[in-house]
């Protein structure tokens, strides 16, 4: 029983200091800050390609998490960097191994995509 509230206890310091860590490494910007700034920006979707194709804010560029490490120099870094996923959390992700990598100027869309109400294109 003791284990298991210790390993419960890692769980929940581990997030927090990963929560407070990404807070302040990627800005989170509401949807009206967003499209303020991404036309200026690498805009980046991180969601697999199938959600991609199934609808994604126009201009984006596919780049899912999964293939990030790899795929990671088709970014620069002298420009902004806005992400989005789903619902935020992937693009929270993203943002923190871009920034391991050296990428300063990280932005994510609060909420994800699923709360965007601008431009849509969609795969036909």
């Amino acid at each position: 029983m003791e284990v298991l509230l210790i390993i419960v206890g890692a769980i929940i310091i581990y997030s927090v200091i990963t929560y407070i860590w990404q807070r302040r490494i990627v800005k989170s910007l509401t949807e009206e800050e967003f499209r303020a700034g991404y036309r200026k920006a690498q805009l980046v979707d991180v969601r697999e390609p199938d959600e991609f194709a199934a609808g994604h804010i126009l201009g984006a560029r596919n780049i899912p998490l999964t293939q990030l490490r790899v795929r990671m120099k088709e970014l620069r870094k002298d420009q902004p960097i806005y992400l989005y996923c789903q619902n935020g959390l992937r693009s929270g992700r993203a943002a923190q191994m871009l920034y391991r990598k050296g990428y300063r100027d990280l932005y994510h869309l609060k909420g994800g995509f699923k709360t965007w109400t601008g431009k849509v294109k969609k795969k036909a």
